[in-house]
């Protein structure tokens, strides 16, 4: 029988690995038992110890939900293989939807990115925080799942001080898909969120109603030039008036 041969020698390790690793997630959400609290929360000055809770909770691998700067988001550890699979899982969202993340400032942002163009420090340093969000390179500490097969993450530092304490206090980025199955409108109020979400959180932080409204713009800009992703409430136009 005629062989060929290759130019590189496949390792099936990698791919095994991972297959395991989906397989250990899907069982443990099936054991993954919680009880939802609602805990109200200052969204002007939240608590320190609130925070602290949120961080440590996150830090078990559990989802919370929380407001943000546009509607209400879902947090979870994004290099927690089996946390960003159950976001997934609960929210019926497809395996090539990647998720954003909310950073507390532009110092964490470099955690799990590969670089930092001059582009996006620039736009980092004129709407954050705010609802512009930048693609980067993704780094290798963030869960596989979350990008989606692709090589990219999305991420942006919010105007809100819950979504940013959470952040500063995790010391580290979190997840910002927002709170709502997927096909369904996302809400800006906790009491809105449907119970087959909300069962499957650990907490959910009522601050009372978030502005609502359209998303957050998104831009790639890695290279020289910016390139419109998609367009939210802030204008395009804004983004590119801020460059000349």
């Amino acid at each position: 029988m005629d062989t060929v041969s290759l130019p590189w020698k496949w390792n099936p390790w990698p791919f095994v690995f991972r297959r395991l690793t989906f397989s250990f997630c899907r069982i443990a959400s099936t054991l993954y038992l919680v009880t939802t609290s609602f805990l109200p929360i200052d969204s002007d000055q939240p608590s320190e110890q609130t925070l602290r809770l949120v961080a440590s909770e996150l830090s078990r691998g559990r989802l919370i939900a929380y407001p943000t700067d546009t509607l209400y988001g879902l947090a979870a550890d994004p290099c927690n293989a089996c946390a960003v699979d159950r976001i997934y899982r609960i929210k019926a969202r497809s395996s090539l939807a990647p998720l954003p993340l909310i950073a507390a400032n532009l110092e964490q942002v470099r955690v799990c990115v590969k670089s930092l163009s001059p582009l996006s420090y620039r736009l980092a340093e004129r709407f954050w925080p705010g609802p512009l969000t930048l693609i980067y390179d993704a780094g290798e500490t963030l869960a596989p799942a979350m990008l989606a097969g692709g090589k990219t993450v999305a991420i942006r530092v919010p105007a809100h001080p819950v979504a940013m304490g959470i952040a500063r206090v995790f010391a580290h980025p979190i997840t910002a898909t927002s709170a709502n199955l997927t096909g369904v409108e996302p809400v800006n109020e906790a009491s809105a969120m449907a119970k087959e979400l909300s069962d499957n959180l650990s907490l959910i932080l009522d601050g009372g109603p978030t502005t609502g409204g359209l998303p957050s713009t998104i831009v790639d800009a890695r290279g020289l030039q910016p390139v419109l992703i998609r367009e939210g409430i802030l204008p395009w136009k804004r983004v590119l008036q801020s460059l000349a």
